[in-house]
């Protein structure tokens, strides 16, 4: 148990990214959208969408979240977007899956109704204190089979029933993705709906450090290992590699709503016997230091950085020590990209690994024998002329470019209508969607891009 406990918190700088959301606008909402009939009951068909701007709006960029990310972490940036593009709305999906969270304690310490430490021993301090009774439970493999079959498919036929809805009136739709969002926003724009290209529903593109091409994609002999494999597994994806697939989420979403909770206290996680020495600041923190040393670039370990930001640095002196910010964003706006909203953090705490899966086999939307294999009909990656934006971080970098340049090239698209930006020597793979506007080149450079599809 205790190799257990040490493995969940080794993983702890990736994972604390869920915050207290900021206050809400009023143009905020929660909707929830029923979706085609799925693997697994019939509650499980639906997603809900955080829509922001006006409802009169003309037009509607869709966004899709990455790997064990969910809709609210797109909530800043997309309301610096509407600052600047008024007729605009942002419509940010949270996938099916997060349907199976218990968001309970998380939206009491929101609301002011349970403490800091009673957040932290409800999702946490139980894994190591047998005297915490009342505790959060996680959903158990058995309970849910089904989610074995939550691939590409599924969040397509659920993305095209929210894009349905965003059509309506005769509203122009943008497609976008961060991350894996990116590819299943390329699997979409290239996916065949009986004989007719996911493209046509779409007036643009963006790919935010991710695309579906330009990798070669998966071969039909391992995708058909891996599915294999996948009968024997969890459904969900272990990014912690405890046996434990909710403990990503349920990190993500403590850490950081301490340092939003509580950003001047004493950290709770400093204090905590189970976190690993290369987590541990070297001298006592707040919970909002303890959390930006762990994702700050300079801080954080290599291994993390999938969500490392450039946040600033420890404060010089201070019993416990602060934050000081100096980086792309402050500590508590990089905090708050994975704020949420009532009931939705910011991650998903059950990411399926068929998505996973089979967005290896979206290649650029050309066919594959692993594409037949998986179910993924992807095979329209001559007919997306669309205009096309791609955004590259350190992650993503040249593939990312690379791959939008592919699809643009398969589909013709003219050169005016692709705007490439390589930010990979000076941002991270969060900063597009956690930097200060005035410091974000994703924003400075996505919204000229949308401002021409009129």
């Amino acid at each position: 148990m205790s190799r257990t406990i040490t493995a969940l918190a080794t993983t702890l700088a990736a994972l604390i990214l869920g915050a207290v959301a900021p206050a809400a606008h009023a143009a905020d909402r929660v909707v929830s959208v029923t979706t085609p009939d799925g693997p697994g009951p019939a509650r499980t068909d639906r997603v809900r969408v955080l829509q922001q701007g006006p409802a009169s709006a003309k037009h509607v960029l869709v966004l899709v979240p990455g790997t064990s990310a969910s809709a609210s972490y797109f909530r800043p940036v997309a309301g610096d977007i509407l600052r600047r593009l008024p007729g605009w709305q942002v419509w940010s999906v949270a996938r099916r899956e997060t349907a199976l969270e218990d968001q309970s304690v998380l939206d009491a310490a929101s609301a002011g109704t349970a403490t800091p430490q009673r957040l932290f021993d409800y999702y946490l301090g139980w894994l190591g204190d047998p005297s915490i009774t009342s505790h959060f439970q996680p959903v158990a493999d058995a309970a849910v089979p089904y989610a074995r079959r939550w691939g590409m498919k599924v969040a397509i036929d659920d993305l095209h029933t929210v894009i349905a809805l965003a059509r309506r009136n005769g509203r122009d739709v943008v497609l976008g993705g961060h991350s894996l969002g990116g590819s299943i926003a390329e699997a979409y724009a290239t996916w065949d709906f009986a004989g007719r290209t996911g493209a046509r529903d779409l007036a643009g593109l963006v790919l935010i450090d991710g695309a579906g091409g330009g990798r070669g994609g998966i071969s039909g002999k391992d995708a058909r290992a891996r599915l294999a494999a996948l009968e024997k597994a969890s459904p969900f994806s272990d990014l912690t590699g405890t046996g434990l697939p909710w403990s990503a989420g349920v990190f993500n979403a403590i850490g950081s709503r301490l340092a939003l909770l509580a950003p001047d206290a004493p950290s709770l996680l400093g204090a905590w016997p189970l976190l690993p020495p290369f987590l541990r600041a070297p001298v006592p923190v707040t919970n909002a230091a303890a959390y930006g040393f762990a994702l700050d670039t300079e801080t954080g370990p290599a291994s993390l950085a999938l969500v490392q930001s450039h946040l600033g640095r420890l404060a010089p002196a201070g019993d416990p020590r602060p934050w000081q910010d100096g980086g792309l964003a402050p500590v508590a706006r990089v905090a708050s990209v994975f704020a949420g909203v009532p009931g939705m953090d910011g991650s998903s705490w059950y990411h399926p690994s068929r998505l996973s899966l089979d967005a290896q086999a979206v290649n650029g939307g050309l066919p594959t024998p692993a594409q037949r294999l998986l179910g993924v009909r992807t095979i329209h990656g001559s007919g997306v002329r669309l205009p096309i934006y791609a955004f590259a971080t350190s992650l993503g970098g040249q593939r990312v470019l690379d791959a939008a340049r592919q699809l643009a090239r398969q589909s013709r698209v003219p050169a005016r209508e692709l705007t490439l930006v390589d930010r990979s020597r000076t941002f991270a793979h969060i900063d597009p969607l956690s930097a200060s506007p005035e410091k974000n080149d994703f924003l400075k450079t996505v919204v000229p891009f949308l401002k021409r599809i009129r």
